[in-house]
């Protein structure tokens, strides 16, 4: 059973909405963050990468940065451009994108159940990103950028959702990037207890994105944990900043890859490998993706080529018969020679937003050859999961972004 609360958030007064919302940190370079805040006074990602509020010569990861987020933060709240609910709430949060849309709800998850893994990952995480987000977060002692959930569909939480969006939201603005936001608060103490309720039936809650900033979250918990040894569990630092969304309403994109290099092989060569292991099914100069399962297309020398995968490397296994993970053993590991993407630089991977004419680019510019991916579905992240394993680098890329600095979770100092 899961433990999913309201809480309550702080957030921005209604007419500074629009303006402080800001895309996910990590989604920035450090140049493109600073140039992302210029004349935006009031934008998130001022606290959120607080390294924009100084030279290059400052570091990254100084004392001095996490200190001038607490400081933007507290200010922020001080002159009213964030004010604080004085009852725990739920919040729906609504995000629609080329008229596409999803409805998740806004709580606080509970840290225990992400140790005992009711909330399941399938990625693993990097101590140096980490590191970053525990300071971030204990030093202005709360949760900024809230975790992706999935949870499968639950009726009696639809339904309150449903009627809670036939009210007034709170926010209602459309973003730079075109995807409309929509926020609605829920406090009436039925629903409150309808929804907490139906997710304490709830045997699994998924991340489907954001594993270093709920590893994190987790880690500031145990420290503060370690702190008082006379906590109750019912303290704030106990649980972690979420968005849950129901998995019908989710939808994945593609994550492609780009190869720098042909590892010293000929495009013959490549053919010939590609046909080892794939059907082709169609080429051409115009762009060709893949439709199902099972398809990948490949772009080298100015032209497409779609294959599908020949029946006897398909898997049921939920890791190795992912296609990013039959792509990685037959293709990228035997002929690249990328034995671990993770950290080998000839690969680069493009989320599906960018498109297949950021693929034929790359190619012009930087690499020699690119694949695009048919989407990993939600069901086969929820397979890798409840099997406890781990997906490949790279199998996913969610769309729209949640914006940070619409919720704030606050824990105790």
């Amino acid at each position: 059973m899961a433990n999913i609360r309201p809480f309550k958030a702080i957030r921005p007064a209604k007419e500074y909405a629009d303006k402080i919302a800001a895309l996910p940190y990590d989604v920035y370079s450090r140049e493109e963050a600073k140039e992302a805040v210029k004349g935006k006074d009031d934008t998130f990602l001022r606290i959120d990468r607080a390294e924009t509020n100084f030279d290059y010569d400052i570091d990254l990861y100084s004392d001095k940065v996490y200190a001038k987020a607490n400081e933007l933060l507290q200010e922020m709240i001080k002159d009213g451009r964030f004010i604080k609910d004085n009852k725990p709430c739920y919040y729906v949060y609504e995000l629609t994108m080329d008229g596409r849309v999803q409805t998740g709800i806004v709580a606080a998850s509970s840290v225990d159940d992400y140790v005992n893994e009711v909330i399941k990952k399938h990625e693993n995480t990097r101590a140096e990103k980490e590191a970053d987000r525990i300071n971030h977060v204990n030093i202005c002692s709360a949760q900024t950028g809230p975790i992706f959930l999935a949870y499968r569909d639950r009726e009696a939480i639809d339904e309150v959702v449903r009627r809670v969006k036939k009210g007034d939201a709170v926010y209602d603005f459309v973003a730079d990037d075109g995807v409309r936001h929509r926020v609605f608060i829920i406090d009436d103490e039925d629903d409150i207890a309808t929804i907490q309720g139906e997710f304490n039936k709830t045997d699994s809650i998924y991340i489907a994105d954001g594993h270093h900033r709920a590893a994190s979250a987790v880690k500031v918990s145990m420290m503060r944990r370690e702190a008082r040894p006379d906590y109750s569990g019912e303290e704030e630092f106990n649980y972690f900043l979420s968005v849950l969304f129901p998995d019908s309403e989710l939808m994945i994109m593609d994550y492609n890859r780009v190869l720098k290099d042909m590892n010293s092989h000929t495009p013959s060569e490549l053919f010939d490998k590609m046909e080892e292991c794939f059907s082709l099914l169609k080429e051409g100069e115009s762009e060709i993706k893949p439709s199902k399962k099972g398809e990948v297309s490949m772009f080298s020398d100015g032209k497409w080529y779609l294959y599908d995968i020949k029946d006897e490397y398909r898997s049921d296994d939920p890791v190795e018969g992912l296609d990013v993970s039959l792509l990685q053993k037959l293709i990228l590991e035997p002929f690249f020679d990328i034995k671990d993407p993770k950290t080998d630089d000839r690969i680069d991977f493009v989320g599906g937003i960018r498109g297949l004419k950021e693929l034929e680019r790359r190619c012009s510019v930087d690499a020699k050859v690119a694949y695009a991916m048919y989407p990993t579905d939600i069901s086969e992240l929820f397979a890798v999961a409840d099997a406890g394993r781990l997906m490949p680098p790279k199998s996913t890329w969610f769309e729209p972004k949640l914006r940070s600095g619409l919720f704030i979770h606050e824990i105790e100092r």
